[in-house]
């Protein structure tokens, strides 16, 4: 596949970069195409639509986020065999990852579209807003079998080192959720499950693109038997994906608590931290794809048993991490309010409180926001070697900051604490990942990377 790129030769730091740049952009394309979405229902449904959909954030992010932590975990025992260069580990990988998918991701439709309402009511989501969030979701939860396979198939090829595919991908789909939008909500005026819609049109049509190109170079094709469930490898994948997840479970968890805190606010203060998340997305998206990158990179590396390199590769991933970081502080705080502007129709009653609360929102956590990137790259690092407890702590010191400042602080401190509460669940979870890297990487490193997909000696190289 010519796209692949084999992280264990070159140099570490353009390795990385070359790597996460594209990712980066098809990142942006995607937080973009969201960001176009809330803009599109603050201006054509107004402030109550946004509020509706901000209300459902945690709670969709909480099926989200752990479809994109299982596949990054699935995705990791693929890479550290590409590493090892064993060519049956990658087929089994690939193939249980798939099944697994499958199994999950139907279980994950049935679960969220069966629980809606409650979580929503659970969530304190108000009642003007209340039918909106509703219709929103039961869309979105309905599409996660797309969102799933999307994101599996973009993981595979990111464990190949190929960013450029999932960019392409990416940039299809961003188009395609823009010209539906538009259609959907301006045109024949279907409100937010408009807006809902045409996001999991545009994830499917990110699949259906990785899906031919992974076909056409015959990543896809395995004899029968290669599809025959395998304990050890389903064990191996469910490790490495399952501790991930439940690190996200938690992360959302925490956020649903602390948006039922925000839900309390009213109307105009949930459209106001709608908009400055949805931002802040944009503002991640660079965080996440480095992460992504650092995390092939580790685990070809560790498949290959070249550690030192690896944590020469990790010290530059810190530096890149930092410089973008300070970069994006830098122009939120000087510009972040006129992008903001763009959330909210300017006749509403609302806009302009609804715009002051954002900023200060938004500014708040871009003084925070390096915490964010370091968090990212750390996470990931361990995540590339099979330290699955570093995510877990990580996750609960999130948990623990988001649930401290709904629960308690928000009563003491009112907004001021709510909009902190996302920083400070970063320096939490920054400082655990902080300590983690320096016992696990401060010393030797030794270990056997996924030999239960192989069933090899950890070491052989054959032919990828």
């Amino acid at each position: 596949m010519k796209n692949e790129k084999n992280m264990t030769v070159g140099r570490p730091g353009q390795l990385i970069l070359s790597f996460a740049v594209p990712l980066i952009i098809g990142n942006l394309g995607q937080q973009f195409y969201m960001i176009v979405d809330s803009i599109i229902v603050g201006q054509g449904v107004g402030v109550k639509g946004l509020a509706a959909v901000g209300a459902t954030d945690w709670t969709y992010w909480l099926f989200l986020w752990t479809v994109q932590a299982l596949t990054q975990g699935f995705s990791i025992p693929i890479a550290q065999q590409y590493g090892m260069g064993n060519s049956r580990g990658v087929k089994k990988a690939v193939s249980m990852s798939l099944l697994l998918c499958g199994v999950l991701g139907l279980a994950l439709t049935v679960l969220g579209l069966a629980g809606l309402s409650t979580l929503l009511h659970l969530l304190k989501t108000p009642g003007d807003i209340y039918d909106g969030a509703v219709s929103y979701l039961r869309i979105m939860f309905g599409g996660l079998l797309a969102v799933m396979a999307y994101n599996m198939a973009s993981a595979i090829l990111r464990a190949f080192g190929d960013g450029k595919t999932p960019l392409i991908a990416m940039a299809i789909a961003a188009v395609t959720n823009i010209a539906l939008d538009l259609l959907f909500v301006m045109v024949f005026r279907f409100g937010i499950a408009g807006a809902a819609a045409a996001t999991v049109i545009a994830q499917a049509v990110a699949f259906v693109y990785c899906f031919f190109f992974l076909f056409r170079h015959g990543i896809l094709k395995f004899e029968r038997k290669g599809w025959q469930p395998e304990g050890a490898a389903i064990r191996t994948l469910c490790k490495s994906g399952c501790s991930l997840a439940f690190t996200h479970i938690l992360i959302a968890v925490g956020g649903m608590i602390l948006q039922s805190a925000i839900n309390l606010q009213g109307a105009a203060f949930i459209a106001a931290a709608t908009a400055a998340n949805k931002l802040l997305g944009l503002l991640e998206s660079s965080a996440i794809s480095l992460g992504y990158s650092v995390t092939t990179y580790v685990a070809q590396n560790w498949g290959a048993k070249l550690y030192d390199r690896l944590k020469k590769g990790l010290h530059t991933s810190i530096f890149i991490a930092v410089g973008i970081s300070l970069f994006i502080t830098a122009v939120m705080i000087f510009a972040g309010k006129p992008i903001l502007s763009l959330f909210v129709n300017p006749a509403d009653e609302n806009a302009e409180a609804v715009l002051d609360i954002s900023y200060r929102y938004l500014f708040l956590m871009s003084c925070f926001l390096s915490s964010l990137y370091l968090l990212h790259v750390l996470r990931n690092a361990l995540q590339g070697i099979g330290c699955g407890l570093a995510t877990i702590l990580s996750g609960a010191a999130e948990f623990a900051a988001r649930v401290s400042v709904a629960l308690y602080f928000s009563a003491q401190f009112g907004e001021t604490a709510l909009m902190l509460a996302e920083p400070l669940a970063w320096v939490a979870a920054a400082v655990i990942l902080a300590v983690m890297a320096v016992l696990r990487f401060g010393r030797r490193l030794q270990g056997r990377p996924a030999d239960a997909l192989c069933g090899c000696r950890a070491g052989v190289r054959q032919a990828p």
